[in-house]
């Protein structure tokens, strides 16, 4: 009945959005509804795994730009991506001291909370740690959210991007052998990876099987409009999901400390947008996308929709990801051990 209310509500948020002609209507729509919704305190409830196969279809999406042209193009995006493990520093060296002074953050939560990794994964890597998972979570929703609303507004208003990119055919345009293969890539690898204990499973299995599969010649086309449209749907409802049950103490410690760290990651993204795009070595729109400190399903996503480099942007998320994935755990007991 919950799941049930949820879908309802992002279903009238999607409407209202068409209605008043609003931006990415089945993202922000459903995002902001189920956001209201939350914190008006109806008790709603995320989709499960109807949600996490929703990522998968973005993962083979992103596996299927990955073509011999693009690998071609690999060593070109060697210097800005170097500059990454730097930037993923930098953030960690403000964030730490910032949730510690001016949230009151202990310094295992503070670590976790300015990560800037998957909200899933810096959760269950502080739960690990001792952290208070609410408060990590709170912030990197928090995050998420911000930056998906700034974000497109940014695109629009600084780079005169319009996001009417269409995010894909029709399925009805799309041959049928073609389906069948991108839906055997998205369970394979998502199941696969999961067995393997990968992290985010969901849209890093897809990905590498669609991707191996594009390289040899066997997928040729992204999924169909109707299913990335429906990701999108389902994104925008967990993020705004994630508030339920928030208090106003969260609201006026936690989910504000986060909003503002987030302007100030905007700050430092916007600084490293700015040398990469002067020293050549990104065009404007990839840039700011490649360093924006979101999620990898939400920034591949808009991606798509503002008609970017999609490679160039989801190499550079995914080489983030992996440096805070397999860096953190280590720079924490670094850190505690120093402290100790």
């Amino acid at each position: 009945m919950r799941q049930a209310v949820t879908v309802l509500v992002g279903v009238i948020g999607v409407g209202l959005f068409w209605l008043l002609d609003l931006p990415l209507p089945f993202l922000f729509g459903p995002m902001m509804a189920s956001l209201a919704a939350a914190l008006w305190g109806v008790r709603l409830m995320g989709l499960g795994p109807v949600s996490v196969a929703a990522r998968s279809v973005l993962g083979v999406a992103i596996g299927a730009s990955v073509t011999p042209a693009l690998v071609a193009k690999l060593p070109s995006m060697l210097a800005s991506v170097a500059i990454i493990p730097f930037y993923v520093a930098a953030i960690g060296l403000v964030g730490v001291p910032f949730f510690r002074r001016f949230c009151g953050f202990d310094l295992v939560t503070a670590f976790y909370a300015a990560m800037p990794g998957g909200a899933a994964d810096m959760t269950i890597f502080g739960a690990e740690a001792g952290a208070n998972v609410r408060q990590v979570s709170l912030v990197h929703v928090t995050r998420l959210l911000v930056i998906m609303v700034v974000g497109p507004m940014v695109l629009v208003g600084v780079y005169g991007v319009e996001l009417t990119h269409p995010v894909g055919q029709p399925a009805t345009d799309i041959p049928l052998s073609e389906l069948l293969v991108m839906a055997a890539a998205a369970i394979a690898g998502w199941k696969g990876a999961e067995r393997a204990g990968l992290f985010g499973a969901a849209i890093l299995g897809p990905l590498i099987v669609a991707a191996v599969l594009s390289l040899a010649g066997v997928l040729h086309m992204r999924p169909p409009r109707e299913a990335l449209l429906a990701a999108q749907f389902l994104i925008g409802i967990g993020i705004g999901v994630s508030y339920v049950g928030v208090t106003l103490r969260e609201l006026r410690e936690t989910v504000a400390g986060g909003a503002v760290f987030v302007l100030i990651l905007a700050v430092l993204a916007g600084a490293v947008t700015e040398f990469v795009t002067l020293t050549g070595l990104a065009p404007p729109v990839e840039g700011f996308l490649a360093f924006m400190p979101g999620g990898q399903a939400e920034m591949s996503m808009l991606a798509l929709i503002a008609g970017a480099d999609l490679s160039f942007v989801v190499v550079h998320h995914i080489t983030r990801i992996i440096i805070v994935l397999t860096g953190a755990p280590i720079l924490f007991r670094l850190l505690r051990r120093r402290r100790g």
